[in-house]
């Protein structure tokens, strides 16, 4: 509850921030710290069990630690974003205190979605993280690709609600107490009503859209691609993850009892993600695009806590958003700084700036799955959960290949970075703050930390039940 309220406040208050504030500089730091009391307040709340401000939501929202842990994850991560991209915000406009507050309003709506108890406040925790990125995408308004991105992921956005909302409409009515708490979809028992079987479907399908799941990714490459670098880097990983969560809170505890009946469907999802992220990825020469398709690929991994749902695949969710945001976060903090977003543009990289360099190969070794990196443990989990469930352990196999394949795109950048000669000494003059390298070392060890005491993250999501 307290990121709820404290999100959406901080929000509006670096929105009207902007019409008094002129130094572009101000609003970073108004967010960091706003940010960072957000994190402390959510901490305590995950370690007590009490929020700040007592309300009654009338069961609509339901907090424990599992989703305060992944509440937490997702504000450390957002802190760490600003602290290496925040400076960044005012190379897209001038509207940099504006920005920041839509940041914070999808982060408020990220906060509704992992704690929602009924469809409508999915619903509503759903369009308050869409409307702020539609902005967000098109805020480079002199740049042609970051208008088309910013009206396809409007339409595909509309489009996807418009399913969501039906799928909603159907399960109300088929539903026998006629309640939209998720609690209450009486799929407890044999067959699903037909009613209840058409909404599930159409909540899987606009899910998918948001998480980009394929069939579904189709917008993500262009819109991750024709959107400001510094805002794809957010959406890419925090807002995905968020989704993430929001999709496998609602079939857990709507249709968790009849997974039988719709396992087949995810396997499906999980098979053609992996398979159309990993191969798509290995043609791009944008890094910038090819990270795009890297996160269709990790989508498919974390489809796989829906497909186990036990309790390895909770803990798998929560070190994987972590290992996953965090390596991406870092890799798009480096690419923003750089002129040429191709694999050729890290060409020399080694030589020129030798400690991005090395902070890029652990990112890179994070998303390939590596040991002794977070990812590495997050897949582990992953396919853990997945052996445990006990069905279709074909797919594992699959997602180890699909594993394979992700490193030959993911070690092109390092071989380019290390192994050619750069073209050009353009490098050599980066803006490149001793405080910028200091955050990607501190981002490197943390997925390092994790990647060898995940621990560290997981003991908190037993606090309390």
């Amino acid at each position: 509850m307290n990121a709820i309220l404290l999100t959406a406040i901080w929000g509006v208050v670096l929105m009207l921030a902007g019409a008094f504030i002129r130094n572009k500089r101000t609003p970073v730091y108004l967010a960091i710290a706003g940010l960072t009391g957000i994190l402390v307040a959510n901490c305590i709340e995950l370690k007590t069990g009490e929020a700040f401000f007592i309300m009654d939501v009338k069961d609509m929202l339901h907090t424990n630690s599992f989703n305060l842990t992944f509440l937490t994850v997702v504000l450390g991560c957002t802190l760490i974003f600003f602290l290496l991209s925040g400076r960044d915000f005012e190379k897209v406009g001038v509207n940099v205190s504006e920005y920041f507050a839509l940041v914070f309003f999808v982060l408020c709506g990220i906060s509704i979605a992992a704690t929602f108890n009924t469809l409508l406040m999915l619903f509503i925790g759903i369009e308050i993280i869409s409307i702020p990125l539609f902005i967000l995408t098109g805020s480079d308004k002199r740049n042609l690709k970051s208008n088309e991105a910013a009206l396809k992921y409007f339409l595909m956005g509309v489009f996807s609600t418009g399913i969501m909302l039906m799928g909603i409409a159907f399960i109300y009515g088929g539903n026998d107490s006629g309640s939209f708490y998720i609690n209450h979809i009486n799929a407890g028992a044999g067959k699903m009503l037909p009613m209840i079987a058409i909404g599930m479907v159409l909540l899987m399908v606009s899910m998918s859209f948001k998480v980009s799941a394929a069939p579904f990714h189709f917008w993500t490459p262009d819109v991750y691609d024709g959107a400001p670098a510094v805002f794809t880097s957010f959406m890419a990983t925090i807002v995905k993850v968020g989704a993430f969560f929001a999709f496998i809170r609602l079939f857990e505890n709507s249709f968790g009892k009849v997974q039988d009946q719709w396992q087949k469907l995810i396997v499906i999802l999980t098979a053609s993600t992996l398979l159309i992220g990993n191969l798509t990825a290995v043609f791009q020469q944008s890094v910038k695009r090819m990270l795009a398709y890297s996160s269709i690929a990790q989508a498919g991994f974390m489809l796989f806590a829906l497909f186990a749902m036990n309790e390895k695949a909770k803990e798998g969710l929560i070190l994987y958003s972590a290992a996953y945001s965090l390596a991406t976060i870092g890799l798009f903090a480096i690419l923003v700084k750089m002129k040429d977003y191709t694999v050729e543009g890290f060409n020399g990289l080694a030589k020129q700036q030798p400690l991005l360099a090395l902070t890029a190969t652990i990112f890179l070794l994070s998303l390939t799955g590596i040991p002794l990196t977070a990812g590495f443990l997050a897949k582990f989990y992953m396919l853990m959960a997945a052996l445990q469930n006990g069905h279709h352990k074909w797919l594992v196999i699959l997602a180890v290949l699909c594993a394979a394949i992700s490193a030959f795109y993911y070690f092109r950048i390092i071989q380019a970075m290390y192994f050619r000669e750069a073209a050009n000494k353009e490098n050599d003059s980066w803006p490149i703050s001793a405080s910028f390298k200091a955050m990607l070392v501190v981002t490197a060890a943390i997925i390092i930390l994790l990647g060898i005491f995940p621990d560290i993250l997981l003991d908190w999501i037993y606090y309390y039940i």
